[in-house]
């Protein structure tokens, strides 16, 4: 399979080891620096693409692969307000793409446990905060997957309206606290509490090497998909 990396930061390089590993060939390395070699890419030399560079480059990207309707795997976060308007540009261009906060297949499992612990709570007496730890490079705060477990909660949870990245006592705002230090291995944390006991799942990554391997499967499974599609139709067709 001929894989195209667009951003070719930690996660870029650690993606291009795995994958051609697993021996796919990885036919170009983008980053800001040479992007201009863009041109002489298109659908017939490329079968997907992955992209994790930064959010004010993703919007750019996304739309440069759904034009040409080369599949793209997203793991840049930051510029969700755009999502609704690369839907329909998807659409438009009979592209194919799927974004993930998170490719680990161990988070999108912590993601389910998230959502169903919160419809067990709904109508408990139990507080509930979410908590989050990166390395101080990490440029978006929350980071993607934070906002994905806060929806989540926020779906079955209905006494919290909304979330907020900063610690409140307003009863209807769900709590994200946001840590940045080195090292940290990337932690999430969920809390339920009340004057009787305290409840927690946590997730803790040790290394990237789960998202990159779950980003190249999503390419591999993206190169015979059409439209917009999500993690949970990549869990669905797996498992």
């Amino acid at each position: 399979m001929k894989i195209l990396l667009l951003g070719y930061g930690k996660m870029g390089q650690l993606i291009d080891k795995l994958a051609t590993a697993k021996g796919h060939e990885i036919v170009g390395k983008i980053n800001i620096d040479n992007r201009n070699e863009l041109d002489q890419f298109n659908s017939s030399n490329v079968d997907a693409a992955i992209e994790f560079s930064q959010p004010e480059a993703a919007v750019e990207n996304i739309k440069w692969c759904l034009e040409r309707q080369i599949p793209v795997a997203v793991g840049t976060t930051g510029w969700l307000d755009k999502r609704a308007e690369i839907n329909s540009f998807c659409q438009e261009n009979n592209g194919t793409y799927l974004f993930a906060s998170n490719f680990s297949i161990g988070v999108n499992i912590f993601f389910k446990l998230n959502e169903y612990l919160a419809q067990m709570m709904a109508d408990q007496d139990y507080s509930v905060t979410t908590k989050e730890i990166h390395h101080t490079s990490k440029k978006d705060a929350p980071s993607g997957t934070s906002i994905t477990l806060a929806e989540g909660i926020l779906k079955h949870v209905t006494s919290k309206k909304s979330w907020v990245n900063q610690e409140t006592d307003n009863a209807e705002e769900l709590e994200i606290i946001s840590e940045r230090i080195d090292p940290a291995p990337g932690t999430h944390e969920i809390t339920y509490s009340s004057p009787v006991d305290t409840i927690e799942i946590c997730h803790t990554a040790h290394s990237r090497e789960g998202f990159a391997k779950g980003a190249i499967a999503v390419a591999e499974w993206l190169k015979n998909q059409k439209g917009v599609k999500t993690m949970d139709d990549f869990l669905e067709s797996r498992f």
